[in-house]
């Protein structure tokens, strides 16, 4: 076996034009914006930093409670008692739903003081009724958060309340967010809603502190997820925005205030929606490369990729967009239609590369005694007088 590479040319995919790509220089310390209909990262600046992720970290709290929902452990109307630990998070101050300790607010009523009001207590509440302690719960967090891909990530806490072993990233809440948006599509919505007022306590909280919410753009809208703010992690934000059939997600932290996160917000989701574009470069099916076949009634199978390759590209780039096919050859016969024999690597500028299998276009059948004997006496040619011979495939 051997590996064979076939470069192709930047217009057997598609045209661009050769014009200087706009980057985007945030402002915030840390950033990761991801267009999630084609996964492809469009700005990572060190978005691998552990960092405090001060409320945005209640994303993992509200997780953990949409899994014991799914889980049919609670139900919306499934009420917590509010322990005096709860009630103290008011008393000592950052963002509340004003619980009290003689109430029971129902799960229903949590979702919305955690993503609305950003209640702390709120936090402790769901904490303490779904592991007992906040202690326990944010150990919970930290084991679930690693099997769910949160690679730089530990909770000492369920509120995100400055602690120096309360960290994560912002691709880890990128990733959350993500899946907060895939896998609970029912409860989602609720990140949109821009007000909610518990027994109608905190007129002055009520309000949804996401700036992207109160965005009228014409072309699109945002719908979450959440802010954050202490003096040490400065301001940041997860957020999600959808135009036509993209959606962009992106988390952001150390601005130096709120006026600079809403207008930061609101330039990432500009520049991803505007600076870039989703395309068709290749249709399923069209032949993309040939591979050479070992002892098949055809010399060489087509390779063409199984679904249409749609990829973001920047609505202008440096140079043309290039691509490579990689397979293993030559590969023998029998081949089944539709069976995965190569890669196509797509290069882009300033993007990472996108790979597609590709897959083989039709069956090829392992060739008869006369198709054998004419390639073992090319093999014995190729050694003997070439000096060289093919490989078999192994």
């Amino acid at each position: 076996m051997f590996t064979t590479l076939r470069r192709l040319t930047a217009l057997a995919l598609v045209a661009l034009a050769p014009v200087p790509a706009s980057a985007f220089e945030t402002r915030a310390t840390a950033a990761w914006v991801y267009d999630m209909s084609t996964r492809t990262v469009l700005l990572d600046k060190n978005a691998d930093t552990p960092v405090p992720p001060a409320s945005m970290s209640k994303l993992m709290t509200l997780n953990m409670l949409f899994e014991a929902l799914r889980d049919n452990r609670v139900t919306m109307d499934t009420t917590f008692p509010v322990s005096t630990r709860a009630t103290e998070m008011t008393r000592l101050g950052g963002s509340t739903m004003y619980l009290q300790e003689n109430d029971r607010p129902s799960v229903k009523d949590l979702i919305h003081g955690i993503i609305i009001n950003s209640g702390n207590d709120a936090c402790v509440v769901v904490a303490e009724g779904l592991a007992g302690t906040e202690e326990a719960f944010a150990d919970l967090m930290t084991e679930r958060g690693k099997a769910i891909g949160l690679t730089h990530s530990t909770f000492k806490n369920a509120s995100g309340w400055p602690d120096p072993d309360q960290r994560m990233s912002m691709r880890d809440l990128g990733i959350l967010g993500k899946r907060l948006i895939e896998e609970f599509p029912d409860l989602y919505p609720i990140f949109s809603q821009t007000q909610f007022n518990y027994k109608d306590r905190a007129p002055a909280n009520a309000n949804n502190r996401n700036p992207l919410l109160k965005i009228a753009a014409a072309d699109w809208q945002a719908d979450g997820l959440k802010t954050g703010h202490t003096t040490e992690a400065g301001y940041g934000l997860v957020g999600s925005a959808v135009m036509g059939d993209r959606r962009v997600i992106f988390a952001m932290s150390g601005l130096p205030s709120d006026k600079d996160r809403a207008a930061e917000a609101e330039s990432i989701v500009n520049w991803a929606f505007r600076q870039f574009t989703e395309k068709t470069v290749v249709k399923a099916g069209t032949r993309v490369a040939e591979a050479q076949v070992w002892l098949g009634d055809a010399d060489t199978v087509g390779l063409v990729p199984a679904e249409d390759i749609r990829l973001l590209l920047p609505s202008q780039v440096q140079e043309s967009v290039t691509a490579e096919v990689i397979y293993s050859g030559p590969i023998e016969a029998p081949i089944a239609k539709g069976t995965q024999l190569g890669e196509l690597i797509i290069h882009v500028p300033d993007l990472p590369d996108a790979r597609i299998p590709l897959v083989a276009e039709a069956d090829v059948a392992k060739g008869g005694f006369l198709k054998r004997l004419t390639t073992a006496a090319n093999v014995l040619r190729a050694r003997y007088i070439d000096g060289a011979a093919p490989a078999p495939a192994s």
